[in-house]
């Protein structure tokens, strides 16, 4: 398995762990409005590491992220989680320099916010 993403440059090769694109990714859904938290998958995906609910993987030189939140009740869940899908890819992008091929977001629960 891949330990991370590499950008290369005449000067060297950079080197962006998973698990600091995953720190980026929990960081940037939990500041969208209507994610309470993050939840675990039961089973993560052969070949993939899993943090709190995130899964880094590779497509080529892309990035691909699965993402399981869970969103507060009474929210529109699609719109959450879109809004989610497009701030984790632009984030992702701008602090890494690398392309992002896809964010799935998954909303695997919904609760109130003081629960």
């Amino acid at each position: 398995m891949e330990a991370g993403h590499a950008l290369s440059s005449p000067l060297g090769r950079i080197t962006i762990s998973n698990e600091a694109i995953a720190q980026i990714v929990a960081e940037t859904a939990l500041e969208c409005y209507g994610v309470v938290g993050m939840k675990a998958p039961l089973r993560g995906r052969l070949g993939r590491r899993s943090t709190r609910g995130i899964v880094i993987g590779r497509e080529g030189d892309a990035v691909t992220v699965d993402l399981h939140v869970v969103v507060e009740y009474g929210l529109n869940l699609a719109e959450v989680a879109s809004t989610v899908r497009h701030r984790v890819a632009y984030e992702v992008g701008r602090l890494t320099g690398l392309p992002v091929r896809a964010v799935e977001v998954h909303v695997d629960d919904v609760r109130t916010a003081s629960a």
